[in-house]
């Protein structure tokens, strides 16, 4: 089945993107690309290097695993040909997945209206919508035409938590600022605001390991219909299989 993932040109999260499409593309599934501008897709550099993290590092940056599978995306031809959102047709995929990233260059994704209308199409068909981290916001500012609300409204979703990402910006302020914060308004409460209840936001177990193939229950992800969504890239392993389990 053909995947799309749709991405900024820049500064998206390596673990992200790079760990769905190798799971998708193993199990047989011909995964695409869309960027903003229809070039090449560059990673957060900062989350393969470590560099400013100080001691930080071997927490924050994208672990080995993912590191690897990044490189491997690299020589993808598909990879290297994104579309760019204005090409995106509903009809041309059978599933969309929507990863994360909190460096600044990943907001002409988050804020792209043309992309939103993809979105609010893939919603509308019913068809497996697959978000995680920042790309829950991508998702939440999508609009419903009918009903002129989000898309997430009346479902259930996780997304980035408020109290991750404080962590992350606190650890790392003195060195790099508002790095962690894409926003003034923390992820979750973005994405709150736009669900019918606040208990439609789903926080998990408290998020410490990262999870791992040999270990998906560490991950935590949440399903509502067509549509599931996880945390960080601590969930990533989980997300994917579970992804994966959508597309049948």
């Amino acid at each position: 089945m053909k995947v799309l993932i749709a991405t900024s040109t820049v500064d998206f999260d390596p673990t992200e993107v790079a760990i769905p499409w190798k799971t998708l593309s193993e199990a047989g599934h011909e995964v695409h690309f869309a960027t903003d501008t229809g070039a090449q897709g560059r990673a957060d550099a900062r989350m393969l290097d470590g560099n400013g993290l100080g001691i930080w590092k071997p927490l924050l940056r994208a672990d080995a695993r993912a590191r690897a599978a990044y490189a491997e995306m690299l020589g993808d031809a598909r990879f290297g040909a994104p579309l760019r959102y204005e090409e995106i047709t509903v009809d041309g995929c059978y599933a969309l997945l929507l990863p994360g990233g909190h460096a600044k260059g990943i907001k002409p994704y988050l804020e792209s209206g043309v992309l939103q209308r993809a979105i609010a199409g893939f919603f509308a068909t019913g068809k497996p919508v697959g978000a995680i981290c920042h790309g829950v916001v991508a998702a939440a500012r999508s609009t419903d035409p009918a009903s002129g609300r989000s898309v997430l409204f009346g479902r259930k979703t996780t997304a980035l938590l408020e109290r991750q990402e404080r962590t992350g910006y606190l650890l790392t302020k003195r060195r790099l600022g508002d790095y962690y914060l894409t926003y003034p308004v923390t992820v979750e409460a973005e994405v709150t605001a736009a669900l019918a209840a606040p208990e439609d936001f789903r926080h998990g177990p408290l998020p410490v390991l990262r999870d791992t193939p040999e270990h998906l229950s560490r991950g935590f992800t949440m399903r509502d219909r067509n549509y599931l969504s996880a945390r960080w890239p601590g969930d990533v392993h989980r997300f994917s299989r579970d992804f994966l389990d959508m597309l049948g």
